[in-house]
């Protein structure tokens, strides 16, 4: 037995042993001479019957399922629920089974079943609430004596309790919480956990001005969620952080008891976005928990995220697929895959070599596999398209096929918005990926329990290799200009978390499919992609100007903001779906989805060999011909791309 579970069996035997407890205190404290007597002689007989049915009374209502330290009302209503069912059946058996007509008199009594409710959830609870006051205690003296960093908390009063919570407990290490600030005026002048709300965001220069007259050095700023919400005025925030010389560090959880909590640093893209969507953890813990998950690319931005999402969500074991050793070394060396139960290894691998990628597949025998291995840079591939055909066509080929050899139930193809209509290579590849995958999934369409093939369409993903926003951020640090290509260019932007919790939600309602009834398929939506609410897409152009002015700076003032001219194969506008895709309603808070559009996978094996010979041949016009036969919208791209770039920049004053 381990640790946790010596101490769960430490747990069941208090609440067993109190149960006998309360029944024999019941006696004692209600009755005296014969009638205690005549009581207490019984008592061998019925007690042990009753301790086993409250062993099952306190199994139904989860009084072991969270820690004492932990011990929260939900955990004392449980005790509440589970004493009154000990008493109502105290009740029945008295009336019933031990009537006047057996015993001669009532055993038990209205009164002692009243007092035995009482002295039951008290010798249940009381040590709980007991015990986490005592760690509660322990935890302040530590935060007194040790050098921890003083630390003024921001946010809603709500988000702070948590926190707090979790400082008490030793979740949040190292933090002295000094006073609180929150942006809502109802908060001042109110104590949290024994915290003082000492002012609103726009008094954190005087509170810190305060603190160094008192000799008190406030050394730190942590934000919750709720103080970069756009009432908030998180920008303002940043600003004042900034120019205090203050860290400003954001708590990226706030589960309960806040035990997955994680700090970072606050940086000018979490304040980018519109408000991240929330996921459905008990769906994705559902679904992960105990599987074999393998990830293709699993040294990149997304699909690193991907490795760390599924070790969180309990995936029993990780295999991650990698070309680069590089990339493939500084995952595997991911402190929160180390830290996991998560079986993890590695291989070195390219998804071109199709017999290398079916050796891994039949030797892991993964659950579920996600790829994410693809060339995806716009410029690059439109220069080596050969390159972009071999990788992102034949190597998710080559993935796909080894998956459904190797009997895995959910294979999810990571495709891009630039899929839809596409006008670049890449585009046009990751596209007659997706239609790949659709084919083969069509195939086990009528088959319950076969394997599940989908595609999730992602917009530019902040801090991604590549992406703008880092680009932007590097620009700015060397006192500019910042390079746009188009004035007018838009594209929707979500973060790496949110892109790889799409993944793992989009895998779980695919998942669905296969392990319902032919009967219930009727109501189910089978979906073929899938794609996050991302809200309006942000103007590239204003995205700079903000960025120049959360920097502290001036936009055309400060630095300036160059227009180059957009780029082979860019377009101005992103979509999410093709006119003629079918959308499907699945029931998921933020996911859009639609239904299949493909070939038969006789003609898409066509098209391949077509292809195969093109790249061998390095005929483009050749490969152009199969994928706007394969992909009618491919033939409009002319109509889509933006004319050349000027010849030199032009400079636009911000307006």
């Amino acid at each position: 037995m381990n640790r946790q579970g010596f101490k769960k069996a430490l747990i069941v035997v208090h609440d067993l042993v109190m149960t006998g407890v309360a029944v024999i205190a019941t006696f004692v404290v209600r009755f005296e001479g014969p009638h205690l007597g005549d009581r207490l002689v019984y008592l061998p007989a019925f007690l042990p019957f009753f301790i086993v049915f409250a062993s099952i009374v306190y199994w139904f209502f989860h009084l072991y399922r969270s820690k004492w330290r932990f011990a929260s009302l939900p955990d004392l209503f449980n005790i509440f629920r589970a004493s009154a069912v000990l008493a109502l059946a105290l009740l029945v058996v008295d009336y019933i089974v031990l009537s006047p007509q057996l015993f001669g008199s009532f055993f038990f009594g209205k009164i002692t079943i009243a007092l035995y409710w009482l002295v039951q959830m008290f010798l249940l609870g009381g040590p709980r609430l007991a015990f986490r006051y005592f760690k509660y205690a322990r935890s302040r003296h530590t935060l007194d004596r040790n050098g921890n960093t003083p630390t003024l908390l921001l946010g809603r009063g709500t988000d702070i309790e948590m926190i707090l919570r979790a400082i008490e407990t030793g979740t949040v290490k190292k933090m002295r919480p000094m006073g609180i600030l929150s942006y809502r005026e109802d908060d001042l002048g109110q104590n949290i956990r024994g915290v003082p709300v000492l002012g609103t965001f726009t008094d954190l220069d005087q509170v810190v001005q305060d603190f160094h007259e008192r000799g008190e050095i406030i050394r730190r700023l942590v934000a919750t969620p709720s103080a970069l919400t756009p009432e908030a005025h998180p920008d303002m925030l940043l600003a004042r952080s900034r120019r205090l010389g203050l860290p400003l560090v954001r708590v990226t959880s706030l589960g309960e008891g806040m035990r997955d909590a994680e700090l970072a640093p606050l940086e000018i893209e979490d304040l980018l976005l519109r408000p991240t969507v929330q996921i459905d953890r008990r769906r994705l813990e559902k679904f992960i928990r105990g599987k074999r998950v393998l990830v293709t690319g699993g040294g990149g931005s997304i699909g690193s995220e991907i490795c760390t999402r599924v070790v969180a969500f309990g995936a029993s074991d990780l295999m991650i697929v990698e070309s680069s050793e590089p990339s493939l070394y500084h995952i595997l060396e991911n402190p929160t895959l180390l830290s996991s139960d998560t079986q993890v290894d590695g291989v070195i691998a390219d998804v071109r070599d199709r017999d290398r990628i079916r050796q891994i597949m039949r030797d892991f025998a993964p659950d579920v596999v996600f790829h994410a291995a693809a060339l995806k840079h716009v410029p690059y591939l439109e220069r080596n398209w050969t390159e972009g055909v071999k990788t992102n066509v034949f190597g998710s080929v080559n993935v796909a096929d080894a998956a459904v050899e190797a009997g895995v139930g959910e294979i999810v193809i990571i495709s891009t918005d630039k899929a839809i209509d596409p006008v670049s290579m890449l585009g046009v590849t990751k596209r007659f990926a997706e239609m790949y995958a659709q084919a083969l999934d069509a195939e086990f369409r009528s088959r319950h329990g076969a394997p599940r093939l989908i595609a999730v369409r992602f917009g530019n993903v902040l801090g991604s290799v590549g992406s703008v926003v880092p680009k932007f951020k590097a620009q700015i640090a060397r006192g500019g200009p910042i390079t746009v290509t188009h004035p007018d260019m838009v594209r929707y932007f979500m973060t790496t978390r949110e892109a790889a919790d799409l993944v793992l939600t989009s895998a779980s309602h695919a998942d669905d499919g296969r392990h319902i009834s032919a009967s219930a398929k009727l109501s189910y939506e089978r979906a073929s992609v899938y794609v996050l609410k991302m809200g309006q897409p942000v103007r590239i152009y204003e995205l700079a100007e903000r960025m120049i002015r959360l920097a502290g700076f001036e936009p055309g003032d400060d630095i300036e903001i160059a227009v180059m001219g957009t780029r082979p194969g860019e377009r101005l506008h992103e979509i999410l779906f093709a006119r003629d895709e079918p959308m499907a309603e699945i029931g998921i808070d933020g996911v859009m989805a639609a239904k299949p559009i493909f070939a038969d996978r006789a003609k898409v094996n066509q098209w391949l060999d077509a292809l195969d010979k093109a790249v061998l041949e390095g005929d483009r016009a050749a490969a152009e011909r199969v994928f706007e036969e394969a992909i009618p919208e491919f033939k409009r791209r002319q109509q889509n791309l933006q004319p050349p770039a000027p010849a030199e920049p032009i400079r636009l004053a911000s307006g």
